[in-house]
């Protein structure tokens, strides 16, 4: 599948401003699908099409939600801006394309991992979750384990 393939199906379940923060959707608009890792978007499209098969929130910001740095965070995000302020590096995936925090409708941050574990072997690529906390992160930083769950 091509990449603008891979973006047309993706498109069935997620909207762009789903996707990235209110910054990037306000400066590039559709545009903004560039940013994204291609590996974090086939990911994202066989975790939500084929492993849990239910709607997935990631941001939420343009209906008002509480959730806007979830997905791609541009340099003026808050989290960025406040460790970039600080004099700290921070090389998250969220800031490179190849993160995702999301919540999968009917089922807990801890349920999605285990389905994702049970079926790995359907992923495109090796993936990392963040374990013990209340939403489901995941990431395309390559440890060389197909699922590898990381604690903050």
């Amino acid at each position: 599948m091509t990449r603008q393939e891979l973006i047309t199906e993706i498109k069935k379940y997620f909207d762009i401003r789903e996707l990235v923060c209110a910054h990037t959707f306000n400066t590039f608009g559709e545009k903004s699908w560039q940013f994204f890792d291609r590996d974090v978007l086939e990911t994202l499209l066989v975790l939500r099409r084929d492993i849990f098969g239910v709607p997935m929130t990631i941001n939420n910001w343009q209906k008002g939600g509480k959730f806007s740095q979830r997905g791609f965070r541009c340099n003026i995000c808050q989290l960025v801006k406040d460790k970039t302020l600080k004099g700290l590096i921070y090389l998250t995936s969220h800031a490179n394309g190849a993160a995702f925090d999301c919540d999968v409708n009917g089922i807990s941050a801890e349920q999605a991992r285990r389905k994702i574990e049970a079926n790995k072997d359907k992923l495109p690529c090796n993936i990392r979750v963040e374990g013990g906390v209340s939403w489901l992160h995941f990431d395309i930083y390559d440890t060389g384990i197909k699922f590898y769950q990381f604690n903050p």
